[in-house]
């Protein structure tokens, strides 16, 4: 089964799913992996890895190696450029950043990137993402036009705009170290206007956003600064189950 049917079985089936964000840059391939080990105990069902910079090939080729040897779960690239890709994840979020303003985030590093992705053979989701205020370090690095938090109606349309352009995910995220996540009204409007997985992140620091987020209609939820600051084993575990409804 491929990483993109396994996020859509689980949308069959009515479960959230919970996916782990680790940046490369920020440990050892060794830390990497033994922070996936824990999420995998917790119940994580997934492992994202990249960043907004300070990533390479070494980095996540490195990391996805050791994080695939301590867990066997999926591990999905969430790709900085096509300055680092990488044969060594299981898949890649093939993701245009819908409300940039640099036509290189848009389409043209895709573009540029393609014909190495083919020849490495890795499975690519295509993924349109939109960045929410207050948008972080990513806002600022893809220079993206925010999503202001009561934009109900241009969320609805960027959503419904990657669907109707073949893009199998859509990704709504506030930034990573946000303090705010995506606003559960505008989760809601989301998912009742399209029929491909909603994937959800920044902010989800405790188990009661975590479910507020997952109840507002969420079929992936991301956890990324919270896994890195937290030491609490039994709240990751908290957060998580909260994410999947368990």
């Amino acid at each position: 089964m491929s990483v993109e049917q396994y996020i859509y079985e689980n949308k069959k089936r009515g479960k959230t799913l919970h996916m782990t964000l680790i940046d490369p840059e920020k440990q050892s391939a060794e830390d990497a992996a033994r922070i996936a080990f824990r999420c995998k105990n917790a119940g994580t069902d997934a492992i994202m890895v990249g960043g907004s910079t300070g990533i390479t090939t070494k980095n996540i080729d490195m990391t996805a190696n050791a994080v695939k040897k301590a867990t066997n779960l999926p591990v999905i690239y969430f790709p900085a450029g096509p300055h680092a890709l990488s044969a060594k994840c299981d898949a890649m979020y093939y993701m245009s950043i819908l409300n940039s303003r640099d036509l290189n985030m848009v389409i043209r590093a895709q573009a540029f990137a393609a014909p190495y992705v083919k020849k490495i053979g890795i499975e690519t989701i295509p993924m349109g993402y939109v960045i929410v205020e207050p948008g972080m370090k990513v806002g600022r690095i893809t220079k993206a036009d925010l999503l202001k938090r009561n934009d109900i109606s241009a969320a609805i349309e960027y959503a419904l705009g990657a669907q109707y352009l073949g893009m199998r995910l859509i990704y709504f995220e506030t930034g990573s170290g946000s303090d705010k996540e995506v606003p559960q009204e505008m989760i809601k409007a989301v998912k009742e206007q399209i029929d491909i997985p909603l994937v959800v992140g920044g902010g989800i620091r405790t188990p009661e956003i975590a479910r507020a987020v997952r109840m507002a209609g969420a079929d992936v939820i991301v956890t990324g600064t919270f896994i890195e600051l937290c030491s609490d084993e039994n709240e990751i575990k908290k957060v998580i189950a909260a994410a999947k409804g368990c």
